[in-house]
């Protein structure tokens, strides 16, 4: 039987995958390189450059949309104070809350997971009464500060409940969150009532870009650096969307993405809370629609996150600001309409694929 030759002692014998001798840096480089050069390109694609210029147009809408005339002195002067802004903000707001719906869908490894649908807005909106009670002349900084602290807690509350609780079908885990968020609301209805807060109560739950003005909308600003750290630690919620033990057999420390998530959607939602009000179903209605059509890979979703979110805000704002102008339908009640409607699509679509069994 011919025996085949042993290789050689200066000879290296190759596997699959492993780089060329002599150029083991150069070529792990190379690979790096290509690597990025794939992301860059599976990123910035002529689809969402057409997604970007959509946004911009909606946005230049935005600011020509309005009952007065930009072209005089006086105009032009409130469109540097009113119209300004508010399509600032609408940007922010828009990126900002569909982030956090694509976070809260990966820690609990469940489409219908938003702050709307976990209790976090409630949570927030507690944070402003308790703070307009014990601190009437409080600062809208402060007023920020209690919402983000209260949607903290009331969000590590929700994924200590998740722990310890088993539970057998997706849905069951939305429908916790809006039970302990209509608790809370409950609480925050009867607070707001003994301190004669009814009234902003009611505006801020309804939701609006109304009161958005030169000298209130300066807070958004916080959120986008919530945005731009979704895009840095977008591997790291991957990893952490996979499961607690498959995250920590991998390396990751769960337990501080988990509080760095949290965290992240607390600021969001508490500073968005402040200066806008309530923004229902966003995150929910935007991640899933973006998975929809182009699949779960998160890094080249995140830019198509934000611009639909964006869009989504804008387009909403919108048809509240012409359906009875010169009057205004708060942005929070179209949202919550369209929302509603996708959300039970999204419920029925994934009944009949088998996944709402309890």
């Amino acid at each position: 039987m011919p025996l085949s030759p042993a290789p050689h002692p200066d000879r290296t014998t190759l596997r699959p995958g492993d780089p060329v001798p002599g150029h083991g840096a150069q070529g792990a480089a190379a690979s790096t390189g290509t690597r990025r050069g794939q992301r860059r390109q599976r990123l910035f694609t002529p689809a969402l450059l057409i997604g970007l210029a959509i946004t911009v147009a909606l946005l230049l809408l935005s600011l020509a949309t309005g009952q007065y005339d930009v072209f005089s002195a006086e105009g032009f002067w409130m469109f540097g104070v009113t119209r300004i802004p508010r399509t600032i903000a609408l940007v922010l707001a828009g990126a900002s809350m569909a982030m956090c719906g694509v976070i809260m869908q990966l820690l609990t490894q469940n489409r219908f997971v938003e702050p709307s649908t976990t209790g976090t807005t409630e949570w927030a909106g507690l944070g402003l009464i308790l703070m307009m009670w014990f601190f009437p002349t409080a600062s809208l900084f402060a007023r920020m500060s209690g919402a983000t602290l209260m949607a903290f807690l009331g969000t590590m509350v929700f994924f200590l409940f998740l722990r310890r609780v088993s539970l057998k079908s997706s849905l069951i885990v939305p429908i916790i969150g809006i039970m302990l968020g209509a608790v809370v609301s409950s609480f925050t209805t009867y607070l707001a009532l003994v301190s004669d807060n009814l009234q902003n109560l009611g505006i801020w739950f309804a939701g609006s870009f109304t009161r958005v003005i030169e000298g209130r909308y300066e807070l958004m600003w916080i959120v986008l650096a919530v945005t731009v750290l979704v895009f840095l630690v977008a591997d790291q919620f991957t990893v952490a969307g996979l499961g607690k033990d498959m995250a920590t057999n991998v390396g990751l420390n769960y337990a501080f993405v988990l509080f760095l998530g949290t965290a992240m959607v607390a600021i969001a939602t508490g500073v968005t809370a402040t200066v806008v009000g309530t923004l229902p179903f966003l995150g929910l209605v935007v991640p899933n629609i973006v998975a929809l059509f182009r699949g779960d890979d998160l890094r080249s979703n995140l830019p198509w996150v934000c611009l639909v979110g964006i869009c989504t805000v804008t387009v909403c704002d919108l048809i509240g600001r012409v359906i009875r102008a010169p009057f205004e339908i708060p942005v929070g009640l179209v949202l919550g309409l369209v929302g509603g409607i996708v959300f039970v699509g999204l419920l029925l679509r994934q009944r009949r694929k088998g996944g709402l069994a309890v």
